[in-house]
C-alpha cells in the first residue's frame, strides 16, 4: 500500500513522541512492504510563532489531501496570555471543524502489566475495556452564542441537532455490535433540555436500527461515580462534547497514566486525526522522559481506521504489549523501578516490529 500521513508534532513533548511513532511506522512499512509518505507540518504554538496562525492554510491543505494525520500535542504556558488574539488550541478546534471530525474515539484499556500503576485497586481496574465515543463538533464548545458582558456575566449555549446526535450514536452502536453488544448513553436529562433531546433521539435510533444491542442511559454525575466503582460494567459509551471531554479524562486514570491512551477523531469521509489524549507537558519537554506509547498506539489506530490495515495495527499493539512484558517502563509508569527513556522505548517497539 502507498499512503500519505501528515505528522503534526506541535508543542512541548509533541516532537519527541511523534518522532518515536514515526520510527515504528517506518518499521511497519518495511515489515509489511508498504510505502508511507510522511511529512511534518506546523500546528499549534510553534505555528503561531513562525507563521502567526495556529493552523496555517498550508498545514490544512496538506491534511485535507492526506490519508491520515498524526498529532503530538499543542499548547503551553508560553501562549497562555488571556489577551492574545489566538491560542494554540484554536488550531485543534479549527482542524476538527474544517475536516468534519465529529466522532472522538477514546479506548480505555488497562494493561495487566500496569495494573499496579493505577490509583484504584487492582480488582476494580483489571480487565477494563471501554470505548468512548465523544461527539466532537457540537455542544457547548461550538454553541451559537459565546459572550461576556462587561466582565460581569458570561454565557455559552449548548446546542445539538437531531442529525448531530444520530450520526455519533450510529457509529457507537455499530462499534458496540462488534464488541460486547452494550451501549451506554450519558446525558443530564434531569436538568438540561438539550440532554432530553439527546436522550429522545438516541432511544429512537437504538430502537429502530440496533434492537440487538443492549442499551442503557446513565446521568453524567452517576457515570462519574461508576467509572471509579465499576468500570468493567461498561463496553461502549456515547456522550456529548463537554461530558465526553470530562469523563474520558477521568477514565484515563484507570490504566494509571495518560501516556498509555490514544484517541482518534473521525468524520464521515476524509482523513482521520490521531493523537495521544495527554497534553504537551511542557514541564518535561526536552528531558527525554515522555512516554511515547500513547502516540504509537494512536498511529496503530490510524492504520486500522484510516488505512484499513488491521493486521498491521494489531502488530503494533502487540509490539507495545511486548515491550511492557519485557519490563520496559518510562517514568510515568515505572512505579519507582528502572526508567526507560522516550527514545529507548520507541526503539524497543520498532525493534519488536522488525523482528516479529
Amino acid at each position: 500500500m502507498n499512503a500519505s500521513i501528515v505528522l503534526l508534532p506541535g508543542d512541548g513533548i509533541g516532537p519527541e513522541i511523534v518522532r518515536e511513532a514515526r520510527k515504528v511506522l517506518e518499521a511497519v512499512a518495511v515489515r509489511f512492504q508498504h510505502s508511507f509518505a510522511m511529512e511534518e507540518r506546523l500546528m499549534g504554538g510553534i505555528a503561531i510563532d513562525e507563521l502567526g496562525d495556529p493552523l496555517p492554510q498550508s498545514t490544512l491543505d496538506a491534511c485535507r489531501s492526506a490519508d491520515a494525520i498524526l498529532l503530538g500535542a499543542v499548547g503551553g504556558p508560553k501562549w497562555d496570555d488571556p489577551n492574545a488574539k489566538t491560542r494554540p488550541e484554536a488550531g485543534l478546534l479549527a482542524i476538527r471543524k474544517e475536516l468534519g471530525l465529529f466522532a472522538n474515539l477514546r479506548p480505555i484499556t488497562t494493561h495487566p502489566q500496569l495494573v499496579a500503576a493505577s490509583p484504584l485497586r487492582a480488582d476494580i481496574v483489571d480487565g477494563v475495556d471501554i470505548l468512548f465515543f465523544r461527539e466532537l463538533t457540537g455542544g457547548i464548545y461550538f454553541g451559537d452564542s459565546h459572550r461576556s458582558d462587561d466582565g460581569v456575566t458570561a454565557s455559552s449555549t449548548m446546542t445539538y441537532s437531531t442529525g448531530e446526535i444520530t450520526r455519533i450514536v450510529r457509529l457507537a452502536a455499530a462499534a458496540a455490535r462488534q464488541r460486547r453488544g452494550k451501549l451506554t448513553s450519558v446525558d443530564k436529562a434531569n436538568v438540561l433540555e438539550v440532554s432530553r433531546h439527546w436522550r429522545r433521539v438516541t432511544a429512537q435510533v437504538m430502537a429502530d436500527e440496533f434492537p440487538d444491542v443492549e442499551f442503557e442511559v446513565v446521568l453524567v454525575d452517576a457515570m462519574a461515580m461508576h467509572l471509579l466503582s465499576r468500570p468493567r460494567d461498561f463496553d461502549v459509551v456515547v456522550t456529548g462534547n463537554m461530558f465526553g471531554d470530562i469523563l474520558t479524562d477521568e477514565a484515563s486514570m484507570l490504566p494509571g497514566s495518560l501516556g498509555m491512551l490514544p484517541s482518534a477523531s473521525l468524520g464521515s469521509d476524509g482523513p482521520g486525526l490521531y493523537e495521544p489524549i495527554h497534553g504537551s507537558a511542557p514541564d518535561i519537554a526536552g528531558k527525554g522522559i515522555a512516554n511515547p506509547l500513547a502516540t504509537i498506539l494512536a498511529a496503530a489506530m490510524a492504520l486500522r481506521h484510516s488505512l484499513g490495515l488491521e493486521i498491521e495495527a494489531a502488530a503494533m499493539e502487540a509490539a507495545v504489549t511486548g515491550v511492557l512484558d519485557d519490563g520496559l517502563r518510562t517514568a510515568d509508569i515505572a512505579a519507582g523501578g528502572p526508567v526507560t527513556s522516550t527514545t529507548e522505548m520507541g526503539s524497543a517497539v520498532a525493534a519488536r516490529m522488525a523482528a516479529s
